[in-house]
């Protein structure tokens, strides 16, 4: 069923102006997003590691490896994911299919959702972890810098995320409203007919004995026409 502007696109198959969608709440978080999780993947990364004074590096962030390993990890699968979502924003139109237009909103929904509560657990740990770290492991504040940008931007990543998970949901809602208004109202059952079938189908019959009758008066006139015979009186 081709369903116009369901789940908050315009038509199936339509095209869609590239400033107006680069003006959609949506397509701005999403950037948002993009961004933020560049500067945490990339603050770790570049600076986010410090030698010691031997050829080993540890992680800024109390000497804790599986803090400076889970913020790269979030970092770098929110940049995929938010570019496969931007993509698949700027194509929503031209699916033509309800359930694959549903399908794509609920994916959003979730991935959007899991990674808000991702981002804000790497919050947590970072600030945590950083906040325990030594002056004495980090000589000459190195490193210093990118750790609170990972914190920080890990905060901001929170509202980004949060704000497509609920524009998401409001798209999901929205559609099952116009999905639901167009099946019962536009697609719905075959309309009913104002007059009786002439058809014998499902007890047709009756109707059409009753509706086809003889023309009134008519016996009535065949008698009247008929020359009547008297038997003569003697």
């Amino acid at each position: 069923m081709d369903v116009a502007g369901s789940f908050g696109a315009g038509r199936s198959g339509s095209t869609i102006d590239p400033y107006t969608f680069a003006k959609q709440p949506q397509t701005i978080l999403r950037v948002l997003s993009w961004i933020f999780s560049l500067v945490v993947f990339a603050s770790i990364v570049n600076e986010g590691y410090v030698n010691l004074g031997s050829e080993r590096l540890h992680c800024v962030f109390n000497k804790n490896e599986d803090a400076c390993n889970y913020g790269v990890f979030l970092g770098l699968v929110g940049l995929l994911a938010c570019s496969f979502f931007f993509m698949l924003d700027y194509k929503f139109s031209s699916i033509s299919s309800v359930k694959d237009r549903k399908k794509a909103i609920m994916l959003d929904i979730g991935f959007s959702g899991v990674w808000t509560f991702m981002y804000f657990v790497s919050f947590c740990f970072l600030a945590n972890q950083w906040s325990r770290t030594k002056d004495g492991d980090l000589p000459l504040n190195q490193g210093a810098d990118a750790a609170r940008a990972a914190i920080a931007f890990s905060f901001f990543s929170i509202v980004t995320w949060a704000g497509l998970t609920v524009r998401s949901v409001q798209r999901y809602l929205l559609g099952t409203d116009m999905t639901l208004f167009t099946t019962e109202h536009m697609d719905g059952g075959a309309p009913t007919q104002p007059y009786p079938s002439n058809s014998p189908v499902g007890g047709g019959g009756a109707e059409t004995s009753e509706t086809y009758q003889s023309p009134p008066f008519t016996e009535n006139t065949a008698a009247a026409a008929a020359p009547t015979y008297q038997v003569p009186i003697y």
